[in-house]
């Protein structure tokens, strides 16, 4: 999802301890922002990176080809291992 700049209407509040407030002060100033432009933009990075792996992926043209002909299978009845892993207990039973 693109983040849009405009106008900043919402607030997001942060604890920290004493030296990592200072940790982020410094490498808020060695980048030239303040230490709000700095949480966002390292915020910002990190959250669409791990939101990256929930939204897409990418095969190759042989791993494409592959993948299209196992969701293009026909589906069949349970049996053989599949029977047995729905039949037995799962951990939250």
């Amino acid at each position: 999802m693109a983040v849009k700049k405009g106008v900043k209407t919402e607030r997001i509040d942060v604890r920290a301890n004493l030296s990592v407030k200072q940790l982020l002060q410094e490498a808020a100033s060695a980048c030239h922002k303040s230490v709000s432009e700095f949480l966002l933009d390292a915020g910002v990075t990190a959250a669409n990176q791990m939101l990256a792996d929930r939204r897409r992926f990418e095969l190759d043209e042989v791993r494409w080809q592959e993948f299209q002909q196992l969701l293009d299978r026909p589906v069949s009845a349970p049996g053989g291992r599949m029977k047995s892993l729905l039949s037995e207990p799962g951990p939250l039973d």
